[in-house]
């Protein structure tokens, strides 16, 4: 009975764990979309933070803001392990420049906990690098995976490929 119990108790556990990390890609994903980017910022892992001055990271945001729309999310599967997470997700919206097209990015979110609260350390694949090395057995899982970007033409998902970038 204790086992059972003992069972419960890490399985509700992983799977608060779990919601934890889908709650807080969510959050910043609406953060994004309301283009609260000081927001952003605050979610970063301190290691990016560190590197890139808070004003330096909004203004970049804000160049950016007038290329695309963002419009919803899907959250798949998230993994957890110790402090790491990854969060299997799609992310859908439009772009606006240099030319107009709906668009889907197929990318894993890697979080990392800091002092009790989760971080999004998505493109910083420095700090994301450092914490995969600390940690084996979760990058053999889970390596890296670079984004993958579609189009929607007639109908359907094309994979799109930046230029300058190379086909992989």
């Amino acid at each position: 009975m204790l086992t059972v119990l003992l069972s419960l108790a890490g399985a509700s556990a992983r799977a608060s764990e779990e919601g934890d990390v889908r709650g807080v890609v969510q959050q910043v994903f609406q953060q994004l979309q309301s283009r609260d980017y000081g927001s952003v910022y605050d979610s970063l892992p301190s290691a990016t933070r560190s590197r890139t001055s808070r004003n330096r990271f909004i203004n970049a945001l804000k160049r950016a803001q007038d290329r695309y729309a963002l419009d919803r999310i899907n959250i798949g599967a998230v993994r957890v392990s110790g402090n790491l997470a990854v969060a299997d997700t799609e992310l859908y919206g439009r772009l606006t420049q240099p030319f107009q097209a709906e668009g889907k990015i197929v990318v894993q979110q890697y979080l990392v906990r800091e002092e009790g609260k989760w971080r999004v350390a998505t493109g910083d694949n420095g700090t994301i690098q450092q914490f995969l090395k600390s940690n084996p057995t979760f990058a053999r899982k889970f390596p890296i995976r670079q984004p993958r970007i579609f189009v929607k033409q007639d109908g359907k998902w094309v994979p799109f490929n930046l230029p300058g970038r190379s086909k992989s």
